[in-house]
């Protein structure tokens, strides 16, 4: 008789939050020939919005979704996007589960990479076909996907990384391509302005990312960051560094006064726009706050859905709309190194057991947990 295991469907929750949280006996998958098994110890608490397997629902930020992920993975393709619950504050709609874990056993004819063996601690990169995180033991068809995380490196953070972090990184190592070509290029400016809009968790990423990126650059001196914050995180994210400008975006105010706010804090207008709102408003918004010649960028499936409305605004403005896709697996080795050695400081998180899932999703939807919800599978400490 094979053994069970547990795995747990959390789906998109009703208006009286029951029944969104599904547990089911299955047998422990067999490991594939050239793949491993793992054991998850950690994934990042999520729904899926519906049983195809589209995006998923977290407590991070405000991104509408991450597109498809370039790299060496074969079988990338995008991800569609779907509105939050009602009654959840800024939800960001992610491709797949975040997952941290165990290498538990291996394929016959795998051809391990990375020095990965059975007992690594792993991350799984987040590509097309990933499987469902939330079950005791999954499995991969190859090592392509599997990064090594350091012993210093708690899973529980580790499991971050994967989606918001990830898709942060990217979108700042696109800024400063952009950066370079604003004050290096043949109209090279002076001074640059970075606005970082969203909220919670992802702008705390992108901030802190961009404050390290930046710092290694030739002219990090004549670059100035400020935030647009959606909500009410203002406060936290101006306790990361007096030098950086935070505005508060509030649906209150009329668009000009927000618009005219946003560049007075700024010292003037802005020259790159780390984008990672949901909506058009915010979209249209950040290109009225742009100086010529400047640039937004977004998130791909965001930049393929707005752009079409906003393409000859733009070139009447003599502004560029980036699009930005989540990020390689080069740039989650390297974030996950930067990560364990301190360099970069994620935001905080809090560790739930996956028991307690039902829970977890409905202070999600009600807006009761700071930070990012990870659930715990097993306990390996």
């Amino acid at each position: 008789m094979s053994k069970l295991c547990r795995q747990v469907s959390i789906e998109s929750p009703g208006p009286t939050l029951k029944e969104c949280v599904f547990s089911f006996d299955v047998p422990v998958p067999d490991v594939p020939m050239y793949g491993a098994r793992i054991r998850v110890v950690y994934a990042g608490a999520c729904y899926r919005v519906n049983r195809t397997r589209s995006a998923s629902v977290c407590s991070t930020s405000s991104v509408s979704s991450v597109g498809s992920l370039p790299g060496e993975m074969d079988n990338i393709g995008s991800y569609t996007s779907t509105p939050a619950h009602v009654g959840l504050r800024d939800g960001a709609l992610f491709p797949g589960y975040e997952v941290a874990g165990i290498v538990d056993a291996i394929g016959k004819s795998a051809e391990c990479t990375d020095g990965i063996t059975i007992g690594s601690r792993i991350v799984l990169y987040p590509y097309e076909g990933v499987p469902h995180g939330y079950a005791d033991y999954i499995v991969v068809p190859d090592f392509k996907c599997l990064v090594p995380v350091p012993d210093e490196l708690p899973l529980s953070i580790a499991a971050m990384l994967p989606t918001g972090a990830l898709l942060a990184t990217n979108t700042v190592s696109t800024a400063c391509e952009c950066l370079k070509s604003i004050l290096d290029g043949p109209n090279k400016k002076d001074n640059a302005t970075v606005l970082i809009v969203g909220t919670g968790g992802l702008a705390l990423w992108a901030l802190r990312i961009a404050t390290n990126y930046f710092r290694q650059l030739p002219y990090h001196d004549r670059i100035r960051i400020s935030v647009a914050t959606l909500k009410d995180e203002g406060i936290s994210l101006a306790k990361e560094n007096k030098e950086i400008k935070v505005v508060q975006w509030s649906e209150d105010l009329y668009e000009r006064q927000l618009i005219e706010r946003t560049i007075d804090a700024c010292g003037g207008p802005v020259d790159v726009v780390l984008n990672f709102g949901t909506t058009s408003r915010s979209l249209h918004r950040s290109l009225q706050c742009l100086a010529p010649g400047g640039m937004v960028l977004v998130t791909e499936d965001v930049g393929e859905k707005l752009i079409p409305k906003f393409l000859k605004k733009a070139e009447e403005m003599n502004v560029n709309i980036v699009i930005v896709p989540n990020g390689t697996i080069e740039q989650l080795k390297e974030l996950v190194q930067l990560v364990a050695k301190g360099v970069i400081e994620p935001p905080p998180h809090s560790v739930y057991p996956a028991e307690e899932a039902q829970e977890v999703v409905r202070k999600l939807c009600n807006s009761e947990i700071k930070g990012r919800a990870i659930l715990k599978f097993h306990n390996v400490d």
